[in-house]
């Protein structure tokens, strides 16, 4: 048969070529593949409703103890963490988690009945906050707090009562106490820092403060400050000084909730270490209430 005999397969040319083709097409596939896989993990996001201006708990910097807990289970549970700001006053639930801006709200007390929360991840107390060269106080029941004025924390634009305010007011004490908004200026940084800013420029001898605010505020005074806290811990039924914080859903989320749950068990220890950077007082599930 003459070799010049015409053939219906490619030639050797373009056989070569056809193989390129496919090998560049399908490398680009490959990569286009991944570029989707990449995307798809990327997609899944955590969003998080918090307060811009509200250290030590979250601020729009990310500097709060809250934004590092959340970043935290975020990137456990392969999730890109967004936030929608909103500061933390009246309506804060309804406007956010509830509008559905969001789906994770930390710091919440753990028996908020609005929402449906994760397992307690700290506790805290009321603390008493003085000036080491002032008086000391150990409990509510100490004689010497009638005789010092006293700052306590009032909550909202109503300026309703927290639990020393009340505790305080059962025992009689009331023409010595100031009371100091929790919200604060909001147009200054860290607006509750000023009942704590009180006592350190002697407005105040004693200020009755949340323990996170307490123990991340008295520190950065310039004036020195000790931090006590609060006995008794429960002053009757109606009046804890002790509080369970949880991160909170909504409630139809409940598979959120497991896994911000199981998250937070995970990584027990990292949140201890977070809490601890920022002195939160601790208070142990089984310490008295006397005091």
């Amino acid at each position: 048969m003459c070799s010049s005999f015409p053939r219906t397969g490619l030639s050797r040319t373009a056989s070569s070529s056809f193989r390129s083709r496919s090998i560049a097409d399908l490398s680009t596939l490959i990569v286009l593949a991944s570029v989707l896989l990449a995307g798809a993990a990327r997609a899944r996001e955590l969003r998080v409703c918090a307060d811009p201006n509200n250290l030590p708990f979250s601020n729009a910097a990310g500097e709060g103890f809250e934004n590092k807990i959340a970043a935290l289970i975020a990137k456990d549970l392969g999730a890109a963490l967004t936030y929608t700001w909103r500061a933390q006053r009246r309506g804060f639930l309804r406007e956010t988690l509830h509008a559905g801006l969001c789906d994770l709200v930390p710091g919440l007390p753990s028996n908020m009945e609005s929402v449906r929360t994760t397992r307690p991840y700290y506790r805290s107390t009321y603390a008493f906050v003085t000036r080491e060269d002032g008086v000391q106080v150990a409990s509510l029941n100490d004689p010497v707090l009638r005789d010092v004025v006293i700052g306590v924390q009032l909550i909202g634009d109503e300026g309703w009562n927290t639990p020393p305010a009340h505790a305080l007011t059962r025992r009689g004490i009331v023409q010595n106490v100031r009371g100091y908004t929790l919200y604060g200026d909001y147009r200054e940084p860290n607006p509750p820092a000023r009942i704590v800013a009180a006592v350190a420029g002697r407005e105040i001898d004693v200020a009755v403060v949340w323990g996170p605010l307490a123990g991340y505020f008295a520190p950065r005074q310039s004036t020195p400050l000790r931090v006590t806290p609060v006995k008794p811990l429960f002053d009757g039924p109606q009046l804890p000084m002790v509080w369970d914080i949880s991160m909170a859903v909504r409630k139809e989320d409940e598979t959120l909730r497991q896994e911000v749950d199981d998250s937070l068990s995970r990584h027990a220890r990292e949140i201890d270490a977070i809490l601890s950077e920022y002195g939160v007082p601790r208070v142990d599930r089984k310490a008295g209430r006397s005091g």
